[in-house]
């Protein structure tokens, strides 16, 4: 048996049952003398939810919680590797955050710099629930000292080291799939094409493709005060296809008008811009429910962060009303043919980028169950001509 194997059985056998304050002595001595390599292989093998929880701080006899939050996020935080670190912030998030709390999740974020912060941010961001990096910085910690604190930090690494890459942000309803105004497609419809757009659009134009895991989707639909809506969505994404995704949700109040839904958004977008200040960020939504004023108005408030908005057209809009967007720099689409195409030309996807896009959405509108052969045609020529757009004699240039 190795010695980190024999380090790990004592722990765990010191977190069994009541932990009284000589066992909580003996956990902090063994995790404080443990080398590097065995402090990450013992956070990353033990439930830290039941070890905060078994360590306790007294009215009267030793702070054994606050010395052992110290010892991990302040002391010895260096040494600790990001999934470690993340698996720390989730321990300190689950449920009611004290005061102790928040300054260790305040001194774990301080202490990450550059692109390792990035990819710290990109790992709590990837969790998978309700529990994200928005839910954490503006809900969870109540401290707006110590927030702004953060959200700072997080400004002055970015300006230092841009990402150069871009956020892909996305309405669901109508954008990714059929479910409000289109009539087009059948109810539930995940539309031909829109997740290898997104891949591109997280690929980025280059050579180089970018970090995978950019997607996160801005919707009108509510957020509940335990998350079981967006978990839930988060869940029907998964089913549809979308292996990764971070969800910002809206509100009950929020549900009717476009105008509430626009103003929804864009509170939940500046919030995110200051999570990630060192991104770009790219916006498809639908014409059906205030996302062409949303992209109007994070175009006008953020002019150099946003690099695009794309509009999936569901209500027929004019070509020149069209046009008319076109020239603000909102993209109106039919399909994501066509958004691959106004994506190449604005410098967001690349040439191949679209052929695999082209690809993808003849394949899978082939699949899809129409209930009509009138339906099927009307879609299937709109999809060729815009198919078309991408054959013509400079139209993608290399």
């Amino acid at each position: 048996m190795s010695h980190v194997t024999q380090k790990l059985q004592t722990l765990r056998s010191l977190m069994t049952g009541h932990t009284d304050r000589r066992e909580e002595r003996r956990i902090l001595d063994l995790l404080a003398e443990a080398t590097a390599v065995e402090l990450n292989h013992l956070l990353l093998n033990v439930n830290l939810d039941r070890l905060l929880s078994d360590v306790d701080d007294r009215v009267v006899g030793p702070d054994h919680r606050t010395e052992l939050l110290e010892l991990l996020c302040m002391k010895r935080a260096r040494e600790l590797g990001l999934p470690v670190r993340a698996a720390l912030v989730t321990a300190l998030q689950r449920g009611h955050t004290p005061a102790l709390f928040e300054r260790m999740l305040h001194a774990l974020f301080l202490g990450l710099s550059g692109r390792e912060l990035t990819d710290f941010k990109n790992l709590l961001d990837g969790r998978g629930n309700s529990h994200d990096l928005q839910q954490l910085l503006f809900h969870d910690l109540d401290n707006a000292l110590l927030r702004q604190d953060i959200l700072t930090h997080l400004q002055r690494e970015a300006e230092l080291a841009p990402s150069g890459e871009n956020k892909v942000l996305s309405d669901i309803d109508d954008t990714f799939l059929a479910n409000w105004k289109d009539t087009r497609y059948p109810q539930k419809t995940v539309y031909p094409g829109v997740l290898q757009f997104y891949r591109e659009l997280d690929r980025g134009p280059g050579p180089v493709p970018g970090r995978e895991g950019d997607l996160t989707f801005i919707s009108a639909r509510p957020q509940d005060p335990l998350g079981f809506i967006e978990d839930r969505t988060l869940a029907t994404l998964r089913e549809h296809g979308v292996s990764s995704a971070v969800m910002l949700s809206g509100a009950f109040t929020h549900l009717l008008g476009n105008a509430r839904i626009a103003a929804m958004k864009l509170e939940n977008f500046s919030r995110y811009v200051q999570l990630y200040p060192e991104y770009g960020f790219v916006f498809t939504g639908d014409s059906g429910q205030g996302d062409v004023l949303f992209g109007e108005q994070i175009l006008s408030a953020w002019p150099e962060q946003v690099r695009a908005v794309f509009i999936h057209d569901v209500v027929d809009t004019p070509e020149a009303v069209r046009q008319s967007w076109r020239d603000k720099g909102v993209f109106f689409f039919d399909n994501y043919v066509g958004a691959a195409v106004e994506a190449f030309e604005v410098g967001v996807i690349s040439r191949d980028g679209v052929a695999r896009v082209v690809s993808a959405a003849r394949e899978e509108l082939a699949r899809v169950a129409f209930a009509s052969e009138a339906q099927r045609a009307a879609r299937v020529l709109e999809l060729e001509r815009d198919i078309q757009r991408t054959l013509m004699p400079g139209a993608l240039p290399a």
